[in-house]
Order: C-alpha cells, then structure tokens, then sequence
C-alpha cells in the first residue's frame, strides 16, 4: 500500500482494535497514551491503528498543550450504514419467514 493511500470506513472497522478503539473514544476525547491502557499493545502500534481510523475519518485529532486527542466522529460510519441498509432487505424477509413459521406451528398446539 502506497504512503498516499488513504484508508476508508471499511478498511478501518475491519480490525477488532480498531473496532473497540472507536467503541471507546464513543464516550469521550482521548490522548493516545490514555488509550493505549486500554489495549495489550505498543504505544506505536496503537498510533498506527488511530492514524488509520484518522485517515478514513472515523476520528479527527486535537492538539491540546503536548498531547494529542482524539475524538469519534459517528458521521463517518454513514457509509457503512447505507451499505448495510440494501442487506436490510434480506433479513426482513428471512425474519418475516421466521416469524410465520413460528406462528403456524404454535397455531396447531392450542
């Protein structure tokens, strides 16, 4: 992958620590050092995953003083959203199906 690449929503969420990275700057801004207490990996590993999450704007950073913080920004996540929604579909209807099963084989027992 080339430096000029830029990473998009789905590149990001792919990774499980990513995944809980955003779960965790979902409740408040954080700096990269308070962050990495919360996962069993380098202080550098855990840049890189920002950098990433960063690049596909899933966070933005702030410096404050010497430290940089970051923040969630949900916005991005409406690309997932409306890809997800068109499988929306399928899912209903399986759930519809579901549904009537379960309604007509209980309709017999009474």
């Amino acid at each position: 992958m080339s430096a000029l690449h830029k990473h998009d929503v789905f590149d990001a969420i792919a990774d499980p620590t990513r995944r809980e990275m955003l779960k965790l700057l979902a409740y408040e801004e954080m700096p990269v050092t308070m962050i990495s207490h919360h996962f069993p990996i380098s202080r550098t590993a855990v840049s890189k995953h920002l950098r990433i999450l960063s690049e596909s704007k899933l966070v933005s950073m702030t410096k404050v003083g010497r430290e940089t913080r970051y923040k969630l920004h949900p916005e991005a996540l409406l690309e997932l959203k409306d890809w997800l929604s068109f499988f929306e579909q399928f899912w209903d209807n399986k759930l519809s199906m579901l549904r009537h099963v379960v309604e007509t084989s209980t309709d017999g027992e009474e």
